[in-house]
């Protein structure tokens, strides 16, 4: 996954009401339940279906480094679908999302202004029509680059132009040398 899409992720995650499993064993036993059967889970995560079996009836407990990044990430993708949705659907309806970044943001706007990008440690809440475009973009399998973009625009018309209030010959911001990304709900 990408920067953006992990961390809108982590933004939703943060709404869950019950920790996801921690043990391999209680990773492995939901994901059983989940894809109803061990042949799916262990393909899914490229291991053989003895092995599943083994994890569930706890007769190996820890798994390699790898294959735990799987399972975590794969449990952690289908932990409380119903939460998750909900907590999307209010930031893109009513709540609207906050990014914290620090980057080197730059912007293209008439001759003579300075447009040079310079590093900026920016908290911003955006209205819930770009959380909206972030998540529907995500959903749709949108790349690292078209999130970053709508993120870009979404910071030029909240910040730089105060939502139509100032700096309106400004044409593009571009977001560059991401150093810290963290989205919230």
């Amino acid at each position: 996954m990408s920067l953006f899409g992990n961390g809108l992720d982590a933004a939703v995650q943060k709404a869950f009401t019950r920790p996801a499993p921690k043990s391999a064993g209680a990773q492995m036993r939901y994901l059983v339940k989940q894809l109803k059967g061990t042949k799916p889970v262990a393909q899914m995560l490229r291991i053989s279906q003895r092995t599943v079996e083994r994890y569930v009836k706890d007769e190996i407990k820890k798994p390699r480094p790898g294959l735990a990044a799987r399972l975590e990430h794969e449990v952690k993708k289908r932990w409380q679908p119903q939460i998750r949705a909900k907590a999307r659907k209010k930031a893109a309806t009513t709540g609207g999302i906050v990014i914290d970044t620090r980057a080197r943001i730059g912007y293209t706007a008439p001759i003579g202004s300075t447009d040079e990008g310079r590093l900026r440690h920016l908290t911003v809440a955006l209205p819930p029509h770009y959380a909206a475009r972030l998540f529907d973009a995500q959903e749709q399998g949108a790349t690292d680059r078209q999130l970053q973009q709508i993120a870009a625009e979404a910071l030029k018309d909240v910040y730089f132009q105060d939502n139509g209030r100032r700096a309106g010959q400004l044409e593009e911001v571009r977001l560059a040398d991401i150093e810290h990304l963290e989205f919230d709900l």
